[in-house]
């Protein structure tokens, strides 16, 4: 008998988010609780000292905390679904050891979806990206174009899809949701993403403060946007997304980075684009079509760039941040993860030490 959320099925969905605390995550997890699924989250909580204002602590679902590298048969045993996030989730992290990008960000993925497939999970929703399609292209990109990623964190992607996608069968059923660059207001947010970053820029010191040249073109996606696709495609009939990619966003909400910060000038009162001597243009580069999704499934996103810039000044403003602190490693990943390095809580593998486990 097909499992559904509870409150549209008598017999509930059972979900394992991966980084289910972490930027995305934490946006997530409560639009599946509403919709009626059972969560259980996994996570290796790298960025529990990273919290931007309140987090929800009434958690009443399991959690394990692990690294996805460590998960076992038994932490997937009565999964239904998976919603794989977790991962390295930036370019400078990802150049940080490209060598532990491709074990945590492939070599963990695709273990996790061969074992899975192994004790008889059915749905696999893998957090792709459109980094995989790289650099220094004009036209307009579907899910049928080709791969050029352009970082250790791009071609991560690149192969976890291109390897899952052979598990594909009759019981095992996985989803590629190729993300835009996300945005947006999390418990966990992250300042290395563009959208939030100049809006961070523009509160704390007036400059809405360019390191590129800004030409470069870069789909953008709200995180609850984003959260409603996987949301859409777990509850899609299986013959609609099985073993397909989606690009996730709106084709309109393609911009020029140049473009993203006349909006941030125009949102934050008394603020001016600057931009940082000797900038260049950016190598990742590139405008994607989002209509399969929409023309596929009943996916409705509602953000547009001019909203997730007000929600962003509104809650910076409310926080009242400081360019210490976006710029510094409590919420800047790297700096965050090279702090725990230098302090012993992490060793070389990015593992939590004995004493933190």
């Amino acid at each position: 008998m097909e499992k559904h959320p509870g409150k549209y099925g008598s017999e509930k969905m059972r979900v394992l988010v991966t980084g289910h605390n972490g930027y995305v995550g934490t946006i997530m997890v409560p639009m599946l609780e509403e919709a009626g699924y059972d969560i259980v989250g996994l996570d290796s909580n790298l960025y529990e000292g990273s919290t931007f204002g309140e987090m929800e602590k009434n958690v009443d679902f399991p959690e394990i905390k692990k690294d996805i590298r460590d998960i076992e048969a038994n932490d997937l045993k009565g999964i239904d679904a998976i919603i794989h996030l977790a991962g390295l989730s930036n370019d400078p992290l990802g150049d940080l050891n490209p060598e532990l990008t491709f074990d945590i960000n492939y070599k963990a993925s695709l273990r996790i979806a061969t074992l899975a497939k192994k004790v008889g999970v059915e749905r696999f929703i893998f957090s792709s990206s459109c980094s995989n399609y790289g650099a220094g292209v004009q036209e307009w990109l579907d899910e049928q174009s080709s791969f050029n990623p352009v970082t250790p964190y791009g071609a991560s992607k690149v192969k976890v899809e291109q390897e899952v996608a052979k598990l594909a069968d009759k019981d095992f059923s996985p989803t590629f949701l190729r993300s835009g660059t996300a945005y947006g207001v999390s418990p966990r947010l992250r300042f290395d993403l563009v959208l939030n970053n100049l809006i961070a820029w523009a509160f704390t010191t007036g400059k809405v403060f360019l390191k590129s040249d800004g030409s470069a073109w870069r789909p953008i996606v709200h995180i609850q946007d984003m959260s409603l696709a996987f949301l859409t495609v777990l509850g899609a009939p299986r013959d609609l997304v099985h073993n397909e990619a989606f690009n996730v966003g709106r084709t309109e909400e393609n911009y020029r980075i140049s473009d993203i910060a006349q909006i941030v000038a125009e949102t934050v009162p008394g603020s001016k684009i600057e931009f940082s001597s000797g900038a260049e243009p950016d190598k990742r580069n590139y405008r994607v079509l989002c209509n399969k999704i929409s023309q596929t499934l009943p996916y409705k996103p509602r953000w547009t760039a001019r909203l997730g810039a007000k929600e962003l000044y509104e809650a910076y403003k409310r926080i009242g941040l400081r360019q210490e602190e976006f710029e510094g490693p409590r919420y800047r990943r790297i700096d965050h993860i090279k702090q725990l390095l230098s302090s012993g809580r992490l060793d070389n593998t990015l593992r939590w030490t004995k004493a933190e486990s």
